[in-house]
């Protein structure tokens, strides 16, 4: 539980931060941006990485995850959509409610709410003695196919965000080769994995993705750059390592501390929270004035719940068993955590802002501070059924 509201305190240090630094160190700040911006990205591609490890799956046997696959993609789905609603409906004016720039705005911020955490979920189900269990091999796969899903989607978003030019064609490409190289050796890869190699290939991946874009932007311009996103790429890595479980109270150190340091960058990533709006009009949703405070958390708790309501896809699923282990599987996949910052974060490299980029940061910090609650419900509902016995054998039968 401390781990967890450590990560919502080091994300509310970093949003504080955001509002000072800017008047402290005036012109300098704009270079201290450039590399928290750099270290930021190479903590996600470090996370992602970690993600990626994770993804393991029995590649025979891949028409039964066809239908996890499916409920992974509507409880990532649903939890998006009703909040792209909320958004456009509730926070924009009726003027606004038909502007497509809105809508594909709305769609890309929205999107923090749909991953769950895998990590943060793993390692506090491991504690409570639940590893053997139905809901957490489960949600092992829900989780990760969830994460799956919400990199796969920003493609899409991101054709949405920039229009259908020749350099997204040369993304999806990319993205194509990427994810049947990932496939193709899943798990082949037999490299060292301790946290300052993963970190080494962290900062690899991050170079290479921004030589890209420098290369591309000398010869085309900006505007016409190939600008590849770390999530996948580094995704991919993991996916490729033989997963090998390096647990020490060292590993488990570093981390963490490299987590921690990825929620204060990202709420260091936020701009100036202003009585007037955004200093960039070209964006719909920076450009809207900014709300009381008191309207904005009774916002936060709206959005958290809808967020939430949309994780309970499980529960209609899964009628083999019992109603207590589909809603522990569900309210499982309410835990937020790194991922979802990062969406937010690639949604600033948009200019998108406003009271709506607040309420997402506030969101996921007060699911932050609610995962130790969660993960003790989870426990609750999943002891009332929890038989190792019977456990042991129905995963020796899979």
């Amino acid at each position: 539980m401390r781990k967890i509201l450590s990560f919502s305190f080091f994300l509310l240090l970093g949003l504080v931060l955001s509002q000072l630094l800017p008047g402290v160190l005036g012109e300098a700040y704009a270079s201290l941006k450039t590399y928290t911006d750099t270290l930021l990205y190479v903590a996600l591609a470090f996370i992602m990485i970690n993600v990626g490890r994770e993804f393991e799956i029995d590649k025979s046997r891949w028409r039964s995850y066809t239908a996890d696959y499916f409920i992974a993609m509507a409880t990532a789905a649903l939890p998006w959509l009703l909040i792209v609603v909320y958004y456009i409906f509730v926070l924009l004016p009726e003027s606004l409610w038909s502007s497509p720039e809105a809508w594909k705005e709305n769609l890309l911020l929205s999107r923090f709410a749909a991953p769950t955490s895998a990590g943060i979920l793993f390692t506090m189900l491991a504690a409570l003695q639940l590893k053997r269990s139905w809901i957490y091999r489960k949600i092992q796969v829900l989780a990760i196919f969830d994460d799956l899903d919400t990199i796969l989607l920003m493609i899409p978003l991101q054709v949405l965000m920039i229009g259908l030019k020749w350099q997204m064609g040369a993304l999806l490409a990319v993205v194509v080769v990427l994810l049947a190289v990932g496939w193709r050796w899943q798990g082949r890869w037999n490299a060292r994995q301790e946290w300052p190699a993963i970190l080494g290939w962290a900062v690899v991946v991050c170079a290479a993705t921004q030589l890209i874009y420098v290369v591309t932007k000398s010869l085309y311009g900006p505007d016409e750059s190939i600008h590849i996103e770390v999530l996948l790429p580094a995704f991919v890595v993991g996916m490729l390592m033989r997963h090998r479980h390096t647990d020490s109270a060292g590993e488990r150190r570093a981390t963490t501390g490299i987590s921690f340091l990825f929620m204060l960058l990202v709420g260091l990533s936020m701009p100036l929270i202003g009585d007037g709006g955004s200093s960039d009009p070209g964006s719909v949703t920076a450009s809207q004035p900014m709300m009381p405070w008191g309207t904005l958390l009774l916002h936060v708790v709206a959005v958290s719940a809808l967020s939430n309501l949309g994780k309970l896809v499980p529960l209609f699923f899964y009628r083999d068993r019992l109603l207590s282990e589909r809603l522990a599987l569900s309210i499982g996949m309410f835990t937020r955590g790194e991922v979802g910052a990062g969406v937010i974060f690639i949604a600033l490299g948009y200019n998108l802002g406003g009271p709506a980029l607040l309420i997402s940061v506030l969101t996921l910090v007060l699911n932050l501070v609610l995962t130790g609650i969660f993960v003790l419900w989870v426990r609750r509902l999943a002891l009332r059924s929890y038989n190792p016995a019977q456990e042991e054998a129905d995963a020796s039968a899979a």
